[in-house]
Order: structure tokens, then C-alpha cells, then sequence
């Protein structure tokens, strides 16, 4: 068994980014970017995806949280696309529905080496303490084009913002763990019928 970890570090103008994955650990996280709502969402996929995650983030939050956002986004889709490596032997495929009290969402990945991003997801609020709904999208944006998978979010009800965006971070966490696990039937194999991802 191959150790599927990655660390990826990127520095901008705007921001600096270190992000450690272990796709194959129990769900831990670590995560520090100056804004506690987003933070408790790594949380949740890490929780959720049962990986182990650290991210340290310093950028410019005296502009908005964007460019931090963002590129969590981005590094930590290049940590996860480091890590999986050439794919061989995962599912490719997952799916999650995950409710929140009175919200649902559903997350749908393919591992295809095609980024692509359909998000239908109307928060009931713009911002949810501090943070801009709007990051939410940025962050997905940012992770399936660098992870180079096509990930499809809806949520399907939900009237409370906090609520719908803890449900579409949990259902992707969930997705992702379905997608990257190993699949005891493959033989290694790359699941896709050109050979490869």
C-alpha cells in the first residue's frame, strides 16, 4: 500500500498557503486561515472525508477573505491531485447526500482528470457571520480545477445559510472519501476504459 500524502505550499502577493493531506488518514484537522467559518468547514471535510488535513494560511484579510478562500481552494486541490497520484485502483466515482436539520445537500465527483464545476446552491443569507456565502463557490471553483475533477453540488432545501453551506461541505467530504477510496476489485487498475485519468 502506496502512502497517499501530499504537501503542497503556495505563496502569491496576496496570500501564503501550506496545505498537508493524508488521504488515507482518520479525519483530523488542523486548520488556521483567519477565518473561523471556513476553518470549521475544512473541519468538516476532513471529518467527513476521513483525511487527515492541515492548513496555515496567511493572506490579506484586511481587503476580504477572497484571495484566502480561493487559494485554500486551489492548494489544497493540488495537494489532493499530488496524493492520488496516478489514480490507479480508486473508485473515481462518489456521491453523498447529507442533510442538515432542515437543509440537503448532494455532492456528486467524478475523479475523471476533467475540472468542471455545477453548483446550485441559493443561500437563504449573504454572509454567515462574517463570511461571504459567495467564498463558498470560490473554494470549490478553485479546488476542482486544480484536483481536476468534475464535482456537482445542490442543494436541494434548506432555509438557514449556516445550515445549507455545513451540509454542502460535509456531502463533499463524503463524495470525495467514495471517489478515492481504494477499490478492492480493481487490481490496480485505472478505472476508466482509455487507461488512464
Amino acid at each position: 500500500m502506496t502512502q497517499r500524502s501530499a504537501e503542497i505550499v503556495r505563496e502569491t502577493k496576496e496570500t501564503r498557503i501550506r496545505v498537508r493531506v493524508d488521504l488515507d488518514g482518520v479525519g483530523a484537522c488542523s486548520a488556521s486561515t483567519g477565518i473561523g467559518f471556513f476553518d470549521h468547514m475544512l473541519d468538516q471535510i476532513a471529518r467527513h472525508g476521513a483525511i487527515d488535513l492541515q492548513v496555515e494560511a496567511q493572506g490579506d484579510l484586511h481587503i476580504d477573505g477572497h484571495h484566502t478562500v480561493e487559494d485554500v481552494g486551489i492548494a489544497l486541490g493540488r495537494a489532493v491531485a499530488a496524493a492520488a497520484g496516478d489514480k490507479q485502483g480508486i473508485r473515481r466515482f462518489g456521491h453523498a447526500y447529507v442533510p442538515l436539520d432542515e437543509a440537503l445537500t448532494r455532492a456528486v465527483i467524478d475523479y475523471s482528470g476533467r475540472p468542471g464545476l455545477v453548483w446550485n446552491v441559493a443561500f437563504t443569507s449573504p454572509k454567515i457571520g462574517e463570511f461571504d456565502v459567495e467564498l463558498a463557490r470560490e473554494f470549490f471553483q478553485g479546488f476542482v480545477n486544480h484536483a481536476q475533477i468534475t464535482l456537482h453540488m445542490d442543494n436541494l432545501r434548506g432555509a438557514n445559510a449556516h445550515h445549507q453551506c455545513e451540509s454542502a461541505f460535509k456531502a463533499f467530504g463524503r463524495a470525495l472519501r467514495a471517489a478515492l477510496e481504494r477499490d478492492p476489485r480493481a487490481g490496480g487498475a485505472v478505472p476508466s476504459t482509455k487507461g488512464t485519468l
